[in-house]
């Protein structure tokens, strides 16, 4: 199952090139990047927590998606820019350089095959300026090319409602939202027995200044965890999972559905 989590009829790699050359209408075809990476995520869950929260989501937002809107997903690209966890053992990190020139690379080439509508669905929290810094090149380079660089946790959707204060602040990393998600997508690969709770210390509360947000600081994962891990995934679910992924597919309907219709805006001319 190459596919994955992806419908096979809606794989981009499942495709003939004779299929993409009668495409009709390559214009207005939605093609989606799912970006993850490979890096660790604690002592309970598997190192492969971004790409698989990623291929999941859009897999179950295409099963959804009406057939009226031509949309395919690539094979998701497991590898990002995770240097931040790289004191723990099995992650593997690509340097911004190779990540930037691969994406752009894989531009040129769907670019070259007639497509027009290009949407990197990043997983990772790692890498958001290095999916905006290569949409923005991408565009530079191709007038008429409509690249987006979009989040998975980005869309509407009820994981806050689920969480308390604590962990949608501090919560960023293999704590309740990512675990109980891995709970209902991947359960077998969940080590619940091994799931504690982590917080960082020391971060100062009369200061502007915050891991993540408006005004944040460059941080290492061992400058904050000891095991890697930023939350608590003690009180994760799969019921909570369920309804997480439930949501954020949801939101990728919509998402997808306004990509299919949209069109560059332009400039006005007096």
């Amino acid at each position: 199952m190459l596919h994955g989590f992806i419908p096979p009829d809606r794989f981009f790699a499942y495709l003939t090139w004779t299929d993409i050359q009668a495409m009709p209408d390559k214009d207005n075809v939605v093609i989606l990047q799912p970006v993850g990476a490979i890096e660790q995520h604690g002592p309970h869950l598997p190192l492969v927590v971004d790409a698989a929260i990623g291929q999941a989501v859009i897999g179950k937002a295409l099963q959804q998606l009406p057939a009226s809107v031509p949309a395919y997903a690539l094979p998701s690209l497991y590898y990002g820019k995770s240097n931040e966890h790289w004191h723990f053992p099995g992650t593997i990190t690509l340097s911004a350089q190779t990540l930037i020139a691969t994406l752009m690379e894989v531009g040129d080439s769907l670019y070259r095959s007639g497509f027009r509508k290009l949407a990197f669905v990043n997983a990772h929290g790692g890498q958001p300026q290095i999916i905006e810094i290569v949409a923005r090149d991408l565009r530079q380079r191709y007038d008429d090319f409509i690249v987006l660089p979009l989040f998975t946790w980005r869309v509407p959707n009820i994981a806050s409602e689920l969480l308390t204060e604590k962990e949608q602040t501090l919560g960023i990393h293999a704590g309740d939202a990512e675990t109980s998600l891995l709970l209902s997508i991947l359960p077998d690969q969940v080590k619940m027995d091994r799931a504690v709770a982590s917080y960082p210390q020391g971060l100062p509360d009369d200061s502007l200044l915050s891991m993540e947000g408006n005004l944040p600081f460059a941080w290492m994962t061992r400058d904050l965890s000891p095991n890697g891990v930023l939350g608590d995934p003690t009180t994760a679910t799969k019921e909570k999972g369920d309804r997480i992924l439930a949501s954020l597919a949801d939101g990728w309907v919509q998402t997808i559905k306004d990509i299919h219709r949209f069109q560059q805006p332009q400039a006005w001319k007096t």
